[in-house]
């Protein structure tokens, strides 16, 4: 979720997450010596304040989130969702571009300007994806955090933040980077600007419903919930950075083991 939305809510958010941690304090590093080994590999000194906010989100996400995006794919015929999602994705091509050519791409940024030109015109404002199924030029997703990477930046400590979830410092700027990046933000009028904010409410819905079975599946054959997403984020994230996914058609398959040995091989769908 990149829109426009996240000018008004990163930088309230990154206020917030700074006086929690000042007033959350860090997890104590333990005193044994495998225990400290295991503490320094999950680099999560904020754990007590991230299991904090994993929770209220898990709660949110059970009370209302996870409910809604059952109900929109129990109600929208699988070709409408698949058409709502294509122009969801189509209207992030800017972004993506814009990180492909920061990232000295070119031809993954040549990928992205030929499919936005060709699905917003043949796909009928990106709600046909005929840039794939009939020249074959995939989709592949890019955002600032994984230019940070690519430029060398650190991915900092775990995070869990309000409402967005996993994530970390590069991260999370990242987010605010491409929210003022996206053009659709500049371009509509301030009086049109509901437009923006309900696309950032049915990509999360979206992507909430795309994943349904595949994050039940986790809860379920999970001794701690809140270690098994650590992990997934963190590899998910290396495998995004890697392009790991190029080849896949952005599903993402976990590459290596995890620690917690709860998880499973899921499937996280991304984009298709």
């Amino acid at each position: 979720m990149r829109a426009s939305f996240f000018k008004l809510l990163h930088v309230p958010a990154a206020a917030l997450l700074t006086a929690a941690v000042l007033l959350a304090g860090c997890a104590t590093p333990p005193k044994d010596p495998d225990e400290l080994a295991i503490y320094k590999e999950n680099n999560d000194p904020l754990e007590p304040m991230n299991r904090y906010i994993f929770e209220v989100n898990n709660g949110l996400d059970e009370l209302l989130i996870k409910p809604i995006a059952s109900w929109y794919n129990l109600m929208l015929p699988d070709r409408v969702e698949q058409g709502v999602h294509n122009v969801l994705t189509n209207l992030n091509s800017p972004v993506i571009f814009a990180n492909d050519a920061m990232q000295g791409n070119g031809p993954r940024a040549k990928i992205t300007a030929e499919r936005f030109a060709i699905n917003s015109t043949l796909g009928v404002g990106g709600i046909f994806d005929v840039a794939a199924n009939w020249w074959g030029i995939k989709h592949h997703d890019e955002d600032f955090g994984q230019t940070m990477a690519v430029w060398g930046v650190g991915e900092g400590p775990y995070l869990v933040l309000p409402v967005l979830g996993p994530s970390n410092p590069r991260d999370a700027v990242g987010y605010g980077v491409d929210s003022v990046m996206d053009p659709w933000g500049w371009v509509l009028p301030s009086h049109l600007q509901w437009i923006n904010y309900s696309r950032t409410g049915v990509q999360g819905i979206d992507l909430r419903a795309r994943n349904l079975e595949t994050l039940d599946q986790i809860k379920k054959g999970s001794l701690d919930f809140y270690a098994t997403m650590r992990s997934l984020y963190r590899q998910h994230r290396n495998d995004e950075i890697k392009n790991y996914d190029e080849k896949s058609n952005n599903v993402f398959t976990p590459s290596a083991s995890v620690d917690d040995p709860s998880v499973k091989k899921p499937q996280l769908s991304q984009t298709n």
